[in-house]
């Protein structure tokens, strides 16, 4: 039943991304439906958190690092019911709460602004010492992409995480492969990335970020291992840019994609058809 929620959670933030991305004919389509059931699982099973109180003290963080992949996080903040649905209409527009680029002082449930990639984690860090200070018991998770892995930021902050024992602090990492200027591979080799990862102290999980179930699982060994003993953890989630819609799976130029218009409702109905137990 926990699964079935996170994926029905994940196939209507597709809908709420392509509905998004129809109102600009462009944009980053290919990595909210990539990341859906990334953020999905952390909206609909994971995060402590009040709908009608997104500054409740008590709250868990979530820091979406990687600002560009905001019409993801919003599709998920919609399904929360921290956005209204109707709002998602506005996504991008002038005078709109959501920019195409996240911005924490636009957006409801918007933790910090993103966009010059390898801060977040520097940032989580930094939040999460100040929570451990306070007394507090909640949870800091913060969403990467693995071009992020490019900036030297991330490692030190990844060391410091280590360092200091940040057991409440979880990295999630979009291993999707690709980035503006091309393949992920091509433009700096990261892997072993598990390897890295273990070796700057932190309980290290990889798993098919497209895997509701093994997502699931992947937090829920998180939580048996390092909140008790103070290590960091990262789940490093491959995934497919454009998931669930074999017309942009399968696109060349995915990072930032151009629809065109009659292309939305094929988007829609591949979609739907591909997905078991919701209507569209």
């Amino acid at each position: 039943m926990r699964r079935q929620t996170v994926e029905a959670a994940a196939y209507r933030a597709r809908h709420h991304a392509l509905d998004m991305g129809e109102a600009q004919g462009q944009g980053y389509v290919g990595q909210a439906l990539g990341a859906a059931d990334m953020f999905a699982c952390v909206y609909a099973d994971q995060l402590r958190y009040r709908a009608d109180d997104p500054h409740w003290a008590e709250r868990d963080r979530f820091l979406l690092s990687t600002g560009h992949y905001a019409i993801g996080l919003y599709a998920a903040l919609a399904e929360a019911g921290i956005v209204d649905v109707a709002e998602l209409d506005t996504y991008g527009s002038d005078d709109s709460r959501l920019p195409m680029s996240g911005m924490a002082s636009y957006t409801p449930g918007m933790e910090i602004s993103g966009g010059s990639l390898g801060h977040g984690l520097t940032v989580a860090v930094g939040m999460a010492l100040g929570l451990r200070h306070q007394g507090s018991t909640s949870r800091v998770l913060n969403f990467l992409s693995d071009g992020e892995l490019d900036e030297g930021s991330t490692w030190e902050a990844a060391m410091g995480a280590s360092h200091h024992r940040l057991g409440h602090l979880i990295a999630m990492v979009d291993v999707n492969a690709l980035q503006a200027d091309g393949p992920t591979a091509g433009v700096l080799r990261t892997e072993p990335i598990g390897d890295k990862w273990a070796a700057c102290g932190w309980f290290t999980q990889r798993v098919d970020g497209n895997d509701v179930g093994a997502l699931l699982d992947a937090f829920d060994a998180v939580a048996e291992r390092s909140v008790p003993t103070g290590q960091p953890a990262v789940i490093l989630c491959d995934t497919r840019v454009g998931r669930g819609v074999p017309l942009l799976e399968n696109r060349e130029k995915a990072h930032f994609m151009r629809i065109d218009a009659d292309e939305w409702q094929i988007c829609r109905e591949q979609l739907t058809l591909g997905y078991e137990g919701v209507p569209a």
